[in-house]
């Protein structure tokens, strides 16, 4: 069992702590345990139940009501409020459970539904990325053993996989030669993948090294392969230096090649570099996946 703070709520379910002591107070909705400093602790249960009630309040409902309705009325109530615009949202809330829980046929069995739902690409774009921002606050926080991240990453990936090898194996003519990494220090694999999934798709030629490779790999291999683009997302930042400066190192060492560069972290950046292209948006990730050249 995990044990959650009232800051650790208030960021999964996007209520103010003020709001949820009034809850509590005045509504009698749970009521956490207390650490010897009188600290509030919510278990596994208890975020799983206050986020279908965040997902009726931020609809519309009123605590008031919501306050009066038991766990199945409020399961239920939550599943008629959903609709096609928001179904995302209810998605996932419930990935964040089966994850928390460990549970893998559940988690199977929603990613599946999403996918029918939403089809593959918009399925990562509208629920596996925010998913995978909510269940990083818990590990972030200490609050998610890291056997849960890598459950619900390990699955995600697997996913991904199955749609990477369905594609044909055809590689437009001239198309551009793109190695996909990311630096030392940054493990988040997903996005590189999805990027994989979309470029081969479009038929551009990839060599995929994954998460994690130190700069005299990528050296190497430029040495002895042909390769036009250098591509690599940040989530992290954690490469123990500046990203400026990483930048600046890879476009001095790499002066032919245009070095491309994605993620949360590109705020970071604020120096430009003759031979780096910063995307900035999932349109313009989406538009460098179809620029075969």
């Amino acid at each position: 069992m995990n044990v959650f703070t009232i800051r650790d709520i208030e960021n999964l379910c996007n209520i103010k702590a003020h709001t949820l002591r009034i809850w509590e107070q005045r509504y009698n909705i749970v009521c956490p345990k207390r650490k010897p400093g009188k600290h509030r602790m919510y278990d596994n249960e208890d975020l799983k139940y206050l986020l279908r009630i965040a997902y009726l309040y931020h609809h519309g409902h009123k605590i008031s009501k919501i306050a009066k309705y038991t766990e199945q009325e409020i399961c239920e109530l939550a599943i008629r409020v959903s609709d096609k615009d928001d179904a995302a949202e209810i998605f996932i809330n419930q990935l964040s459970e089966a994850s928390i829980d460990l549970n893998q046929e559940r988690f199977d069995k929603i990613l599946n539904n999403i996918i029918v739902h939403f089809g593959f690409e918009k399925s990562i774009v509208k629920v596996i990325f925010p998913f995978l921002h909510k269940i990083g606050l818990l590990w972030i926080t200490g609050n998610v053993i890291p056997s849960q991240e890598h459950f619900a990453s390990a699955l995600v990936i697997k996913k991904i996989h199955v749609a990477i090898n369905g594609l044909d194996n055809h590689i437009a003519a001239g198309s551009k030669k793109i190695l996909l990494f990311t630096p030392c220090g940054e493990f988040h694999e997903i996005p590189l993948l999805f990027m994989k999934y979309l470029m081969k798709k479009n038929g551009i030629a990839v060599t995929y090294f994954g998460a994690n490779i130190p700069m005299k790999d990528i050296e190497y291999y430029c040495s002895h392969k042909l390769v036009t683009h250098l591509y690599f997302h940040l989530i992290t930042n954690l490469i123990k230096c500046e990203l400026d400066d990483y930048l600046k190192n890879m476009s001095a060492k790499f002066p032919d090649k245009q070095i491309v560069v994605s993620g949360p972290k590109i705020h970071c950046i604020t120096k430009s570099f003759p031979n780096v292209r910063v995307l900035k948006s999932f349109e313009e990730v989406f538009a460098f996946a179809c620029e075969v050249r």
